[in-house]
């Protein structure tokens, strides 16, 4: 029978919707399409917007140089100084990558901050340490993903809203990680984990820390932009009931999710161990904050369906320096605060006014 007029349109608005996320991710929703070719204007002017961010971003990077040059050129410019830039953002920029993909999903995860401690100060323990390197990367890992496949299954099958369920995480590692450490740093004597981080450990000058962020950011790219997995991502994230209709599996996309996260919170604590020859419960400390705000002003949309991996990158090296600029220039810390958070909110300003018509 012919179905009633109307009908047809209104069901295939959803599959047309869900459609559109499914394209090559990193552009947005935008207004209604009237057809196809509309639609993929519209992904080439996304695309478009998001290469001026990242040469935006850059500009800023180029713009801080420039003061870190004028005010303090033998410190700033030294090779020193540029290793420790990318090692301190090396760590929270494998954290952001996790984020990225959990934002453009739809999510949010609070618990990053936590996971990376509770990871370091059980991968440290005398026990995990007795089985040497492979033993402390594994227990790390295991731990991040542990974190995270809680976080997924109480997020996608719970269901819980993500704040609530990422931040009793945040919450219960903490307090698990001080339960494990009794409040002490741990120490490492592992001495193939230490001595990753001792100069004669660099490949061409370049820290193994700073290799490793350099290879899950590549990763994260390749598998947001080349992978059905990312298409899929920027689909649930765009629409998540869409999606459902299109043949996706939301709540499996969203455990999936939460499991990088909780993976790349794994790597990032044993990153730390390397860094700091210790663990503690109180690493991590607001590192959500500090993912969520590079994610944001690398363009990630904080309502989902919109992200791109080099965009958080930059805004990881774009805090990161600027941190580097305030020690070096012994300015205080909540001068420092201050800055990041105008920068915050000029970078949500700015994705208001692109998003609106």
């Amino acid at each position: 029978m012919k179905p009633p007029n109307g009908q047809a349109p209104r069901d295939a608005v959803p599959v047309a919707e869900a459609a559109a996320p499914v394209s090559p991710p990193g552009g947005g929703s935008g207004p209604e399409q009237s057809g196809q070719q509309n639609g993929r204007r519209k992904m080439k002017l996304a695309g478009g917007r998001l290469d001026v961010r990242h040469l935006s971003l850059l500009g800023v990077l180029i713009a801080l140089a420039i003061v870190g040059a004028a005010t303090k050129p033998d410190e700033f410019l030294s090779t020193d100084n540029l290793q420790l830039i990318l090692t301190q953002a090396s760590v929270i920029g494998v954290v952001t990558v996790g984020v990225t993909f959990v934002i453009i999903g739809g999510g949010i995860d609070l618990s990053v901050g936590a996971i990376v401690a509770l990871a370091s100060v059980w991968a440290t323990t005398v026990a995990t340490q007795d089985y040497g390197l492979t033993g402390m990367l594994l227990c790390s890992v295991l731990v991040g993903v542990g974190c995270g496949l809680v976080n997924g299954l109480l997020i996608a099958y719970g269901p819980m809203v993500p704040f609530i369920a990422t931040l009793a995480m945040l919450a219960s590692a903490r307090g698990l990680a001080l339960q494990i450490s009794d409040g002490k740093t741990q120490v490492v004597n592992v001495e193939s984990v230490l001595d990753l981080g001792v100069p004669s450990s660099y490949v061409l000058g370049i820290p193994p820390i700073v290799l490793v962020f350099a290879f899950v950011g590549v990763v994260g790219w390749l598998v947001l932009n080349r992978t059905t997995f990312g298409r899929r991502t920027v689909a649930v994230g765009g629409n998540p009931e869409a999606s459902r209709l299109a043949g996706i599996a939301v709540k499996r996309q969203r455990l999936l999710l939460y499991l990088l996260s909780g993976l790349c919170c794994g790597i990032a604590a044993f990153m730390l161990i390397i860094l700091t020859g210790s663990g503690q419960n109180t690493n991590g400390n607001l590192y959500e904050l500090d993912a969520i705000a590079a994610a944001i002003i690398g363009g990630t949309l904080l309502s989902g369906g919109r992200g791109t991996i080099l965009g958080s990158v930059l805004g990881v090296l774009v805090f990161t320096t600027i941190t580097n600029l305030f020690a070096l220039n012994n300015l205080q810390s909540d001068v420092q605060q201050i800055a990041k958070g105008a920068i915050i909110v000029a970078a949500v300003l700015v994705q208001k006014g692109r998003s609106t018509p």
